[in-house]
């Protein structure tokens, strides 16, 4: 199997923004997508449908990333549904409740943004991991890999979000760590790494940062879309990048580029 075609894909926080994204990309490419998210069904079926129209055979699973048996039964739940799984991607992820000065944040929202951007995502590749390698033994040939989308973030510090800085930097580690992991089983682990995305979750800087946008912040002088993250996952999907594992994929407009 060269291409997308029939992956079995699991997505997590799927249903909205930049993982919505993905999964519009993905369900052109005729994937078998299952979508991870806190809501309930009835409440995502305007999203699931447009899915579905655009070619995706598509299974919800909702579930709290950060929960240990909510991750089992998910992955219960797709291989009782797709009998597989060749990618995971790691998406899901939330935001400070407020913007606090590092010298004034509380442990609260520290542990809640690292229980659910870190924490979640790094041992659900260690069960999806696991799985893959019982996979492998009876499908060599078979492509799977593992996508983590970080933010700029993680490298670039906001001390008003030091929670969340240090979540998705964590996030970039987790892709290294697991990229030498499971090399040895041809299963590469990449990252995917945003910068201003046109989503809910940024919309309260919106005005903020089309000022800064407009006075030069980005080389490409726009706001990112969630379809522009999804086509960079397709391409990690079909395998375009099978021989990178490990790398770090910046889909930011230019916004790192070191400049005079």
């Amino acid at each position: 199997m060269d291409s997308s075609n029939k992956k079995a894909v699991l997505i997590t926080g799927a249903t909205r923004g930049i993982g919505y994204g993905i999964a519009e990309c993905l369900a052109r490419e005729g994937c078998r997508l299952a979508l991870c998210g806190m809501r309930e069904e009835n409440a995502v079926t305007k999203e699931l449908d447009h899915l579905r129209s655009l070619g995706g055979e598509i299974l919800y699973c909702q579930a709290d990333v950060g929960n240990a048996c909510a991750r089992q039964r998910m992955l219960d739940k797709i291989k009782d549904r797709f009998g597989a799984l060749h990618v995971l991607i790691n998406n899901a992820g939330v935001a400070p409740q407020a913007r606090v000065d590092i010298l004034e944040a509380t442990e609260e929202s520290f542990e809640r943004l690292i229980h659910t951007n870190l924490q979640g995502p790094y041992f659900l590749t260690q069960s999806t991991a696991r799985w893959m390698i019982e996979q492998r033994k009876n499908n060599p040939a078979c492509p799977m890999c593992v996508i983590n989308i970080s933010s700029v973030s993680a490298t670039t510090p906001s001390t008003s979000r030091g929670d969340y800085c240090i979540s998705k930097a964590g996030v970039s580690m987790a892709t290294r760590l697991w990229a030498a992991r499971l090399a040895e089983f041809n299963i590469p682990v990449y990252e995917i790494r945003p910068g201003l995305i046109a989503t809910d979750m940024t919309a309260a800087v919106r005005t903020a940062y089309d000022q800064r946008i407009k006075e030069g912040l980005l080389p490409q002088a726009r706001w990112g879309t969630p379809a522009d993250v999804g086509r960079a996952a397709a391409m990690l999907v079909r395998g375009d990048l099978a021989y990178s594992t490990g790398q770090v994929l910046m889909v930011d407009g230019g916004l790192t580029i070191p400049r005079l």
